[in-house]
């Protein structure tokens, strides 16, 4: 099914029920997974390797059963420890363990994991709703403990679906085999950097008991990429130029402190917006000047020159907050840009200027009816929601953006390796294509020109956000080792050739 929409485990329970009440068998369903299990598993096998397949007392041990019974029969040496009892399982996951006719050992064993070409992890799948412990938390560590390649069914045991997180302790698998559709879990931290190269198989659900399954997953989550903002990815026809493709505004410290806006302002230019002016107090014009050319410049001593400043229209986006300085000054020109109307990118000093204060910010937004993108980072979004219901503990990555982007009435990028992106009215994606290269003095603050260079040309802020996410991304992923924050602009014009041939 690929990797657009994510289902949650609660959605991926209604899609099986759905496919069941239509006709197919449970086991029909279980039979296919195994299968798709059995396959990546004799590419992982080295020749004459053995199997040891772990399976729990649920379903996700019925998978394990049928995928061990494939193997066996394919002449691979296959033995099974099932966590529990045998006479205790129910439904298809014992019709399953009846049509195994191999060695069975009850309980988690003591021998040494290390002969075994691979283990198949099949003890827990994504719907773990209890932190492991006892037994299955031993195991699960015996197992990492061994350093054997390990093939997870569903998800790596101890991975909560939802949220990515470890529950007490959780397997390291080499590859992953999940059903239908990804889940969050997958993508999100650290879940992610648990389950390896990820593979989605296909189980004869159909069509009609997917979509049951999206409609109980709403607003859509989905998995960060073109196939999610593609259609709305600014496209340069013949009669484009500079004045069709947006003007962004970029709001400059003060001299010394001119770095991140100059960043930010060669990455709004560079992914096509048609002009981009940096305005600083004057004492910052020559330092600016010093490093600029085709960026124009104006200067902006305070909220009143900005407001001046506005007074053009064709300025249809304002980025805020790189190098910009703390305190009231900010907030009032981050009120003025609201007030103006003008589609607005949040970042660093912007956010951390409004601590604690996110209802103020909300407010302002909404008076003025501007549209706005958040860009925060755990520290700032801490700092910016602290006290709010966005950071109750406990709560998912996805679901604490989701209530802050409610709360703002603004997309909020929440950053990261695992970079939530959230619609005030709950659409939100989860980015996986980016690299730790990224994590460098400046590459936000060219996040936020991203961002703002791409709503200068009309695209809506979700699909904006979603698509500079992306395309940051995908930059650092093309340069690697080395990688400082001034290559990321200069590496749009790969990345941005790649992704039109992508689109076409």
């Amino acid at each position: 099914m690929g990797r657009g929409r994510l289902l949650t485990v609660e959605a991926m329970r209604r899609v099986d029920a759905a496919a069941i009440a239509a006709g197919t068998p449970g086991i029909a369903l279980m039979r296919a997974a195994g299968a798709a299990v059995a396959e990546r598993a004799r590419s992982l096998l080295p020749e004459g390797g053995s199997v040891l397949v772990l399976c729990g007392p649920g379903n996700n041990g019925g998978d394990g059963f049928v995928a061990a019974r494939i193997l066996a029969e394919a002449g691979h040496p296959v033995e099974i420890r099932l966590l529990g009892q045998r006479a205790a399982l129910s439904g298809d996951a014992a019709l399953a363990a009846a049509e195994w006719r191999g060695d069975l050992t009850e309980g988690i064993g003591g021998d040494d994991l290390a002969r075994f070409g691979l283990v198949i992890d099949a003890l827990f799948g994504a719907g773990l709703s209890r932190d492991l412990d006892g037994e299955a938390r031993g195991l699960v560590e015996r197992v990492n403990a061994a350093g054997r390649p390990v093939l997870a069914v569903d998800v790596p045991s101890g991975i909560d679906g939802n949220t990515g997180a470890v529950r007490g302790a959780a397997i390291r698998a080499r590859e992953t085999v999940t059903f239908v559709a990804l889940k969050p879990g997958h993508l999100l931290l650290p879940g992610r950097a648990h389950c390896g190269v990820l593979h989605v198989a296909e189980i004869g659900t159909g069509a009609a008991a997917l979509a049951e399954g999206f409609a109980a997953c709403e607003p859509p989550l989905h998995a960060n990429g073109p196939d999610l903002w593609g259609a709305a990815f600014p496209r340069h026809e013949a009669e484009s130029h500079k004045y069709t493709r947006g003007h962004a505004l970029v709001l400059s410290g003060p001299a010394y402190r001119t770095g991140a806006a100059r960043l930010a302002a060669r990455g709004a230019l560079r992914v096509g917006a048609g002009l981009v002016t940096l305005a600083s107090p004057a004492s910052a014009l020559a330092e600016n000047a010093a490093h600029l050319t085709a960026i124009m410049l104006r200067a902006c001593e305070s909220a009143d020159d900005l407001d001046d400043l506005l007074v053009d229209e064709r300025l249809n986006v304002v980025l805020a907050g790189p190098g910009l300085g703390m305190g009231q000054p900010t907030r009032d020109l981050v009120a003025v840009a609201a007030s103006a109307g003008r589609a607005l990118v949040l970042d660093a000093d912007a956010l951390t200027s409004f601590k604690g204060e996110a209802a103020a910010l909300a407010r302002h937004l909404a008076e003025g009816g501007a549209t706005a993108v958040l860009t925060p980072h755990a520290g700032e979004f801490a700092r910016l929601f602290g006290g709010t219901h966005a950071v109750e503990e406990g709560l998912g990555k996805v679901e604490r953006a989701r209530r802050a982007a409610a709360l703002s009435g603004a997309v909020v990028v929440l950053k990261g390796a695992d970079t939530v992106i959230a619609d005030p009215d709950g659409r939100a994606a989860i980015n996986d294509h980016g690299t730790p290269h990224l994590g460098t003095a400046g590459s936000g603050d060219v996040l936020a020109g991203l961002i703002a260079g791409l709503l200068a040309q009309g695209m809506p802020p979700f699909e904006a956000a979603s698509a500079g996410v992306w395309i940051h991304g995908d930059a650092g992923c093309r340069h690697g080792p080395g990688l400082i924050a001034e290559d990321l602009p200069e590496g749009m014009p790969r990345v941005l050739g790649a992704l039109e041939a992508r689109l076409r």
